[in-house]
């Protein structure tokens, strides 16, 4: 009888280093939130994934509220330690009304971080852009179709495509576009760290110096989209602005094109004031109807403008 509290004790003794051993092993990744994959419910289910979503677009390898968020006060360089690295893919829900597109609340804090996806709502303005990961043969008409139209516009691009095509990207700096940055390697941001994201920003705007010998606008278009809290104050702290999108849809398959009369529709039942259309040089679709897309938007009374 005398022996019992002494086999509880061991028993309990026993029970606590157990608990200690599995906080030890579970409790950090547990905790650990700042890295966690974003719940389902965090897409829109209205949203139609092709056109409101931007999974992986092609690039070669190497050998909410339908009002316009107000700009909030930026906030001085600060560190990214404590900020959320949640991934987050970028989306918005259309609507037939050519109003400003609805984009949830946790999108809202792009503009905490210079991030954008309009520009001007206030009048008939637009801001056509080009992604440009690998060369298919139509960036040269569309940039025909631009020249012959006066119409100047964004190319995202990254490095392997300045160091494949530089006789491209001199011909858009030439013609009064705008080139800018899509990253070296196009990684998803929030996978990689700080001194990766400055790496995959400062390697583009270098072969962008090298072909053209000028600066790189301060512009990042994240690539697919993908980004958190802490990528975009490094951008912002890297001196760019994030550059999002109101208008897209699945024009970068090129073995899946829905062809020219799909593109010009797209663009002309959603256009609205201040829209950053997203279009894929890649899409023959596009380059075939680039030419009767610009020409309806100016008779619709848009401009075009580049980003200021």
């Amino acid at each position: 009888m005398r022996k019992r509290p002494s086999l509880l004790l061991a028993v309990g003794l026993v029970v606590l280093i157990g608990l200690v051993f599995l906080g030890a092993k579970y409790g950090p990744a547990m905790l650990d939130n700042n890295h966690a994959i974003p719940p389902a419910e965090n897409v829109d289910p209205s949203a139609e994934p092709d056109e409101t979503q931007h999974p992986e677009e092609p690039v070669e390898p190497e050998p909410g509220d339908p009002d316009t968020p107000s700009q909030e006060a930026e906030t001085p360089d600060e560190p990214t330690g404590s900020l959320s690295n949640t991934k987050m893919s970028w989306y918005f829900t259309r609507n037939s009304n050519h109003q400003v597109p609805a984009i949830p609340n946790e999108a809202k804090i792009i503009t905490k971080y210079r991030g954008m996806y309009v520009g001007d709502t206030s009048r008939r303005v637009v801001y056509l852009t080009f992604d440009n990961g690998y060369e298919n043969g139509y960036t040269t008409p569309i940039l025909d179709a631009l020249r012959d139209n006066q119409v100047k516009a964004l190319f995202f691009v990254t490095e392997s495509y300045i160091n494949r095509n530089p006789e491209i990207i001199k011909r858009m700096v030439a013609e009064g576009h705008a080139v800018c940055n899509h990253t070296s390697t196009h990684p998803s941001m929030p996978d990689i760290s700080d001194s990766q994201i400055e790496n995959e920003i400062r390697k583009t705007e270098e072969a962008f110096q090298r072909v053209t010998g000028t600066r790189m606008p301060p512009y990042l278009r994240p690539p697919s989209g993908e980004y958190s809290e802490r990528t975009l104050a490094v951008t912002r702290n890297l001196g760019y602005s994030t550059v999002f999108w109101s208008m897209a849809f699945k024009d970068w398959d090129v073995n899946n094109q829905p062809g020219a009369d799909y593109s010009y529709n797209h663009v002309m039942t959603n256009v609205h004031p201040g829209a950053i259309i997203l279009l894929h040089a890649v899409s023959s679709s596009n380059a075939e109807a680039m030419d009767r897309i610009l020409k309806d938007l100016k008779a619709e009374g848009y401009e075009f403008s580049l980003l200021p």
